[in-house]
């Protein structure tokens, strides 16, 4: 089997797939996203939307190219689309979340929210000319004369396809975070504190009743902004 495939049993917790039913599935072409946030879109048209039967027809959907990811046509069944990303399929538009069971879900949104997506910002540094480089948690990067214009942590909503930055969410006490690991994963909760340590020890964020990670908070304008709601 070549290495376009894994095992099931060694898929990540994320996957809401059953891991018995076959050997070997699908993996995603590597992407800016980790392989525990994003699935190949061949396999969430098949086993997810249950929009097709068989890879073969995963893949005779794309040929169509009326399919999309952050409003660009995919073709490959092995694109990834991760957390955040918006996937088109026809008329349709569909937003991938983490549930309270950490699984990847891709929720209905309407032709209006997909026309933008939230992205973290995980790093910025300082490149030639002295502009800085916001890299996002999408792998995306993004371009800005001013250094103190945004923060890592910080989320950014950006138009798509043409990646405009249409608002800013500072990571800061009293933002609404939306948690993307750790117990409480798929919970929104308002931000208490952030606590910045001088050590490689990663920053701690505490809420109202539980403290985690800071890289785990991801800031949201609203709890509407997403498509969340309970899994049936």
């Amino acid at each position: 089997m070549s290495s376009s495939h894994m095992k099931r049993l060694t898929m990540p917790r994320s996957w809401p797939l059953p891991r018995k039913t076959d050997v070997w599935v699908q993996k995603p072409d590597p992407s800016g996203h980790p392989m525990e946030m994003c699935m190949p879109i061949g396999i969430i048209l098949r086993d997810v939307l249950g929009l097709s039967r068989s890879q073969r027809e995963s893949k005779r959907i794309l040929a169509t190219r009326n399919v999309m990811v952050d409003g660009r046509v995919a073709v490959k069944h092995s694109r990834a689309v991760g957390l955040m990303d918006v996937l088109t399929v026809g008329d349709d538009n569909y937003r991938c979340i983490l549930d309270t069971n950490g699984k990847l879900r891709y929720k209905p949104i309407s032709k209006k929210e997909a026309k933008s997506k939230l992205c973290r910002i995980v790093n910025k540094t300082t490149i030639r000319g002295g502009k800085t480089q916001y890299t996002l948690h999408d792998g995306r990067s993004i371009i800005s004369e001013e250094s103190s214009e945004y923060s890592t942590g910080d989320s950014l909503e950006i138009s798509l396809p043409d990646q405009v930055v249409k608002s800013h969410h500072p990571f800061k006490a009293d933002s609404l975070a939306y948690l993307i690991g750790g117990s409480h994963v798929g919970e929104v909760s308002k931000i208490k504190t952030i606590e910045i340590k001088r050590s490689t020890r990663p920053n701690e964020v505490s809420f109202e009743e539980f403290g985690t990670i800071a890289s785990y908070a991801f800031v949201i304008p609203t709890e509407a902004s997403l498509p969340l709601g309970v899994e049936s």
